[in-house]
């Protein structure tokens, strides 16, 4: 299955835009309780439900467990419906399907997949890098009371709006991500990211675990012997990275 590459978030911006502020409305404590509670750890781990969806409905779901390590290192184990493994071990993001023994890599600060903001909980732990503007979205419920659901106006949408501005033509929907955040907790629900063509992707999250002990070797991959390792883009390649050596248990989501 194969996925559009109109979904690109840059965490690595301009010296202009690093220069400039985040815009907060009266969500910024809730933002700053959500930075307090991942900040401090410097490993996290969490189960995961991901779904796909296209104009509304739902044409894929997976799931596994995901881990983060600072700096810059991730991990996502997809258990169900099958197994796949993504890795970005600091340099190199890694896409291993292992039913067609293939392997897909990418320099990571090249990467324009989907998950790039979760980098966030691998990085600094900003808001700001990522997000120009941060509102509270009443239109959008949340998946759990009593969540609230944070927009974030990506900063690549924010340059492109700016580069717009005395352009004739038609406006381009701005392309925009959704966290969803216990707002007592900072705890992470949600993150719900939109298209402007109508596809979206959602992960949910249950049984944070901070600060547990991994080993580094979970940021590290090998290729095992005979896999063929393919140079390229991963957001053009496929979608969906998988799970690894682990059961296939299903987590459970509310």
């Amino acid at each position: 299955m194969h996925w559009p590459g109109s979904i690109r978030f840059a965490v690595g911006c301009s010296l202009w835009f690093f220069a400039c502020g985040t815009t907060f409305g009266q969500d910024r404590p809730i933002v700053e309780r959500f930075e307090r509670a991942y900040r401090s750890s410097r490993t996290l781990q969490a189960t995961f439900l991901e779904r796909y969806i296209d104009n509304g409905r739902e044409i894929r779901s997976e799931a596994g467990v995901a881990y983060f390590g600072r700096p810059g290192r991730m991990r996502w184990e997809y258990r169900s419906p099958e197994a796949n493994l993504y890795v970005i071990d600091g340099k190199w993001s890694w896409f291993y399907v292992l039913a067609d023994h293939t392997v897909t890599r990418i320099r990571a600060k090249e990467s324009a997949d989907w998950r790039t903001p979760l980098a966030l909980l691998a990085g600094e732990m900003r808001v700001s890098r990522i997000c120009a503007r941060v509102t509270v979205d009443r239109s959008t419920p949340a998946a759990i009371s009593p969540n609230v659901v944070l927009q974030c106006e990506l900063r690549a949408s924010a340059t492109a709006r700016r580069e717009r501005e005395g352009s004739p033509g038609p406006e381009r929907q701005v392309d925009r991500v959704l966290f969803e955040v216990n707002p007592a907790s900072g705890e992470l629900a949600r993150i719900l990211v939109s298209d402007p063509g109508g596809v979206q992707i959602e992960f949910r999250f249950a049984d944070w675990q901070f600060d547990p002990h991994l080993d580094p070797r979970l940021f590290r991959f090998e290729p095992p012997k005979g896999v063929a390792i393919v140079d390229g883009d991963l957001a053009a390649s496929g979608p969906s990275p998988a799970p690894s050596h682990a059961d296939s248990r299903t987590p459970s989501f509310p």
